[in-house]
């Protein structure tokens, strides 16, 4: 018996009439189709017209290391098993992965129906450089967490894009413009390809400005990288956010400090990046 043929699909983010007759004809003629939420996939149908013939498998985050198996064992049976997130593409930063790694690992065809993606999307309408870009997907939700990792992409020169979620954006447009300067360009990207798409660009401190009143909708989120220069020089940010308060009258040991809870760091390497600055200030340049 021949085996099945995995198929990951991409699905319309917002606009319908971004749904390719490739993906209609798929879902219409699926032995099987695994989607995140059963009841956006029958509303999908409906709204592309079509009928599903197929199985219908609910394939969550809770859900996925058990469902892979199931879906696992109708690719072995012969059956043709679609993959569909919420919207735009599976496994990015949505559930897929378990089921394509099995897939591979056992020798079944795993195949793409490309499409839409806020990623993409957010790439192409953002204005800043997209020859070299990083996915980040969501921060971690936990506020000393999420200013740890953004101290860690602080000297990362490419764009970078994130997901985020409306009632958590001004968290992290403020601990962003503290971690890679209020000043760093960005963009945010709300309900792409909808009815009240909005693409605000700004810099980390306007566009915090910005939402502190409250944005609702899908968000995507690009950030300009660092400069070769500024990675060049040697001054990190937390260093520049020291120096920062320090101008405003705040002594350096209570500046430290400030910036280590901001940060979600040791107060140790705030003081290490302070100490590097100013050997970096006091050391004469190369001839």
């Amino acid at each position: 018996m021949a085996e099945g043929v995995l198929v990951v699909a991409a699905t319309p983010i917002g606009n319908m009439d971004d749904a390719s007759p490739r993906l209609r004809r798929i879902l219409a003629e699926a032995d099987v189709v695994a989607a995140e939420d059963t009841r956006r996939l029958r509303r999908l149908a409906a709204a592309l017209g079509i009928s599903l013939r197929g199985r219908v498998v609910a394939y969550f985050d809770a859900r996925e290391t058990k469902r892979a198996g199931v879906l696992l064992e109708e690719l072995r049976a012969g059956r043709d098993v679609v993959l569909l997130t919420d919207a735009g593409m599976p496994l990015v930063s949505d559930p897929g992965y378990r089921i394509v790694r099995a897939a591979i690992d056992a020798g079944i065809r795993v195949t793409c129906v490309p499409g839409p993606s806020a990623l993409t999307a957010a790439l192409a309408v953002g204005g800043l450089p997209v020859e070299r870009f990083c996915f980040e997907g969501f921060l971690p939700r936990r506020a000393a967490e999420r200013r740890r990792r953004l101290t860690e992409l602080a000297a990362e020169t490419r764009t970078m894009v994130f997901f985020e979620a409306p009632h958590r954006i001004f968290a992290t447009l403020t601990d962003m413009a503290k971690a890679f300067g209020p000043g760093r360009a960005a963009v945010v990207c709300r309900e792409l390809t909808k009815e009240h798409e909005e693409i605000r660009r700004g810099t980390l401190q306007e566009l915090a400005q910005w939402a502190q009143s409250g944005v609702r909708g899908e968000l995507t989120l690009l950030v300009a990288g660092a400069t070769e220069e500024s990675v060049a020089s040697g001054v990190p940010p937390l260093a520049q956010r020291v120096a920062e308060l320090q101008a405003t009258g705040v002594d350096r040991r209570t500046a430290i400090a400030r910036v280590a809870a901001e940060a979600g760091v040791p107060r140790r390497q705030v003081f290490d990046a302070v100490v590097a600055r100013k050997r970096e200030v006091q050391s004469p340049p190369d001839r």
